[in-house]
């Protein structure tokens, strides 16, 4: 019979310990070509495996020509285009309320996730210089550190300059439920082009509502540019035809 040593022992404990206290996020669904994860808290990298559970606190990054999808606990997608690199902030999943967030540093996200009925779903990402949060419906993301995009392919989303969330939650510490949470709102629904300012002369410090069809420029200063975008040219994008693809096999 083989003998455990009392420190193996400990570590063992400690590692299965540390494992339930994690707050799950999701597991990758679909790994496609160099994904890595960076479970916390281990400082090193290693290559993900389909079907693995990833937890709030880890970072997930993709390299040139990968590409990664993270089903959400709970339901809905978060897909990761090349050369990005995201960190899962929030899950908190309950049967009637379901709350995520992640941080994109750089690179893009597509989120598709619909409430389910009498369900309440919110996935929030937060770019360098923008913040989208939804609450069931398709978007995709642009992370810069100088400027971010959203874009909005069904339903509503809601936007605000990232500095103006973080103020926000300053005045709100431990209102939020949990480190990493996003408050939303209240928001203001705009619609193109008439109520739109002229680009970039206006500050986005409070939440406003895109509709499927617009898109918002978010400068690192907080000006930010709204307008409806081409959407037969951005169909023709490889990750846009990607994600869309997937959404309509995953929707049969």
């Amino acid at each position: 019979m083989t003998k455990t040593t009392p420190v193996l022992l400990a570590i063992l404990i400690l590692s299965g310990l540390s494992a339930q206290n994690k707050q799950l996020f999701g597991r990758v669904t679909f790994p496609l070509g160099t994904v890595q994860v960076q479970v916390t808290p281990n400082p090193g990298w290693e290559k993900v495996k389909l079907n693995q559970d990833v937890f709030v606190g880890d970072k997930v990054k993709t390299l040139v020509k990968s590409r990664c999808e993270i089903t959400l606990n709970g339901g809905g997608k978060i897909r990761i285009g090349e050369e990005t690199e995201m960190e899962l902030t929030q899950a908190s999943v309950t049967p009637l309320k379901k709350d995520f967030g992640a941080t994109v540093s750089k690179g893009q996200v597509w989120v598709a996730a619909k409430a389910a009925f009498g369900e309440s779903k919110n996935v929030a990402v937060r770019a360098p210089t923008a913040v989208a949060a939804i609450r069931g419906t398709k978007y995709r993301a642009l992370a810069d550190t100088a400027e971010s995009s959203v874009l909005v392919y069904e339903g509503k989303v809601d936007v605000i300059w990232a500095e103006a969330v973080e103020e926000s939650q300053q005045g709100d510490a431990g209102d939020s439920g949990a480190p990493g949470a996003i408050r939303i709102g209240p928001p203001q629904e705009v619609a193109p082009p008439e109520e739109v300012p002229r680009p970039y002369e206006v500050s986005l410090e409070e939440w406003i509502t895109l509709v499927e069809g617009m898109q918002i420029n978010v400068r690192r200063d907080g000006r930010y540019h709204m307008f409806e975008f081409d959407q037969a040219t951005d169909a023709q994008l490889d990750f846009v035809r990607w994600n869309k693809d997937l959404d309509e096999q995953q929707e049969e």
